[in-house]
């Protein structure tokens, strides 16, 4: 099905009212990396570069937090930066407790060719994208994108029915040096060993924890990071073979109220085969949301990949960059998210990987809805539901490992079953 032309920008939900989404949590503002939230500050911003159209709305589950979110981005956004206009329209009321379906209202009121931006837990994904889809409207999702191969492959096939893309929020791939490292990567020959380390400190987990060993692990929200990096690293060139995986505990839940056995974190083993050679490849991939709680940064961010003419190491968390503020000494990543305003006192984060990846799909849509490119096209350069399906797969690969007391999976295998049962 081919999307009607328009040329009109498309008008933006924003499914999830969290950290992420508006930088308000638990009635204070977020993290130093994320005070002013992202993807609202995104959106608003592109609104006043004329990116976005006119609506801009919001959905949650909670409507009598509402308020106090509207009021966080007044204050934190639109009387901070020079310009910018932070209206918005919210779901459910704000008289409602909980209406875990409001987004289906709110999605009712888009029009075909519109956006969903969905940042909410991950086992609401699904039906949350699948249900804007079906009334042809652009996803952008966060990772994980869902939790299984079935789900992916039955989104990634409505998404291609309904004629719109479904792009997975893999910001790192417009982070400038892990663009390079990925090029540099793909002119070592084939790789050896692939390690990632990547964590959150253990105060999240007071955000997490309503769903943090219930619906989900620390794996499918932090390892799908790195796993992305190496699997787009590997494009054409490897395919993951087998998973184990094995995880670790006594925080999330002794000391957090989590589920009895909740990893604090999670590694996942993954054999690779490389096409051409048949030569292996072994990546171990570890995420934790156990850190220290006042390390010198929010998340600790790296890899390292040995390769047979080579080695590439990234340290993302650490640039160079370093700040002393509030008695607080912190390695900073403006690359990220530049909150600092410019002279004139405009926001002026604009070349951010975390602002471009949710430009990238803007433009997409935009393109699109005019007839300007083709999803075929798109999948060629953007992370969307048909190029990143290996992700999922050694996601979900993990997951099963880790409930079988660390036994291997066949990650082909669960590929092949997912795609003959569909």
């Amino acid at each position: 099905m081919q999307m009607e032309t328009t040329h009109a920008p498309l008008n933006i939900l924003m499914c999830g009212t969290g950290e992420y989404t508006t930088g308000y949590v638990s009635g204070s503002e977020a993290a130093p990396d994320k005070r002013k939230g992202v993807v609202g500050l995104v959106v608003f911003d592109l609104k006043r570069r004329g990116k976005v159209g006119p609506r801009i709305g919001m959905v949650g589950v909670n409507g009598t937090k509402l308020p106090a979110v509207r009021a966080h981005l007044d204050a934190a956004i639109g009387n901070d930066y020079k310009g910018m206009d932070t209206t918005v329209e919210t779901w459910p009321a704000d008289n409602v407790p909980s209406d875990p379906e409001a987004y289906k209202s709110a999605i009712d009121t888009l029009k075909r060719g519109d956006g969903v931006i969905i940042f909410t837990p991950d086992d609401t994904h699904f039906d949350i994208a699948m249900y804007a889809v079906q009334r042809g409207i652009h996803v952008l999702v966060t990772k994980p994108a869902v939790k299984t191969v079935a789900q992916h492959q039955h989104l990634a096939r409505a998404a291609r029915e309904h004629g719109v893309l479904v792009q997975v929020e893999l910001h790192k791939r417009w982070d400038p040096i892990y663009q390079d490292a990925r090029e540099q990567l793909r002119q070592l020959g084939d790789f050896t060993y692939f390690t990632s380390y990547m964590s959150q400190p253990q105060k999240q987990l007071n955000t997490f924890k309503a769903w943090a060993g219930r619906s989900s692990d620390i794996s499918y929200y932090l390892n799908s990071h790195h796993i992305d990096v190496h699997a787009w690293a590997m494009q054409g060139r490897a395919t993951p073979l087998t998973v184990s995986a094995f995880g670790s505990n006594g925080v999330a839940d002794k000391q957090f109220g989590c589920p009895g056995g909740t990893e604090d974190s999670i590694t996942v083993v993954c054999q690779w085969q490389h096409t051409r050679s048949n030569n292996i490849g072994t990546a171990v991939y570890t995420a934790a949301w156990s850190a220290p709680d006042n390390a010198e940064v929010h998340s600790q961010q790296r890899f390292m990949c040995l390769a047979h003419r080579g080695e590439v190491r990234v340290d993302q968390a650490h640039r160079g960059y370093e700040l002393t503020r509030d008695q607080k000494y912190m390695s900073i990543n403006p690359l990220y998210m530049k909150y600092t305003k410019d002279a004139s006192g405009h926001f002026a984060g604009q070349r951010g990987y975390g602002y471009l990846s949710i430009e990238a799909w803007v433009d997409a849509c935009n393109a699109l809805n005019a007839g300007r490119v083709t999803l075929n096209e798109l999948n060629l350069s953007l992370p969307t539901l048909e190029n990143t399906t290996e992700v999922t797969a050694i996601l979900e690969a993990g997951r099963r490992s880790l409930d079988r007391g660390g036994v291997p999976v066949d990650v082909q295998l669960l590929l092949a079953e997912r795609a003959a049962g569909c």
